[in-house]
């Protein structure tokens, strides 16, 4: 049995890599969650360096990194594009748990970009042609619209992916595990990545 094998589920504080811990914590999270385990907020700044957040969904992770997929014309692709750096958010509320990522960001291979869109609804892959992401909208009525025609030029056969769609990977230079704890005296670990790819562990007060 391997070290990361023998750590206690209790005791996240342990584990010397962050990955594994990780997919053991979203896989628990899978079992409580009401939705959405693979949620996680995602934080960008505009080109006046003002942060933003919103929701998105973990679409892969490996140790190469954590892959997310938009539109690149939309606010959020627009600014990952011109800083190529981002930090993402899980919060776990049904395990009182958050992990904490950040790290400089890459876009996903074309192979990977397709494979991901094919395994979409279909539905979901016209709305990614329909949908102006971020631009204002005159009504809901519009954008159904936009939808029935996308649907109407690709009414037979597939639906090929946008060239604007695809995905981005957040290769961390930090992950940070936090478990609540009594009287706010909770456990937080943060895994940093050297140069030389390896990881390095401290423990932080609450």
């Amino acid at each position: 049995m391997s070290q990361q094998e023998a750590v206690p589920a209790a005791d996240f504080t342990l584990a010397d890599e962050p990955y594994a811990l990780f997919q053991r914590w979203l896989a628990e999270a899978t079992e409580t969650e009401p939705n959405d385990p693979n949620a996680m907020a995602l934080a960008t700044v505009d080109a006046d360096g003002l942060p933003n957040v919103r929701m998105v969904l973990l679409k892969g992770m490996d140790p190469a990194g954590f892959v997310f997929y938009t539109n690149f014309e939309s606010a959020k692709g627009r600014e990952v594009l011109a800083s190529r750096k981002a930090a993402l958010l899980f919060h776990w509320k049904s395990r009182r748990r958050q992990v904490r990522v950040r790290g400089p960001v890459e876009i996903v291979t074309d192979a990977e970009a397709d494979e991901y869109y094919a395994s979409r609804p279909r539905q979901s892959r016209l709305g990614a042609w329909a949908s102006k992401q971020s631009r204002p909208l005159e009504s809901r009525f519009a954008l159904e619209k936009a939808v029935a025609e996308v649907a109407a030029r690709h009414s037979f056969g597939e639906i090929p992916r946008p060239p604007h769609w695809s995905g981005f990977r957040v290769r961390p230079v930090a992950i940070e595990f936090w478990q609540d704890g009594a009287f706010r005296l909770h456990d937080r670990v943060v895994f940093s990545r050297g140069d030389d790819g390896t990881w390095a562990k401290a423990r932080l007060y609450p």
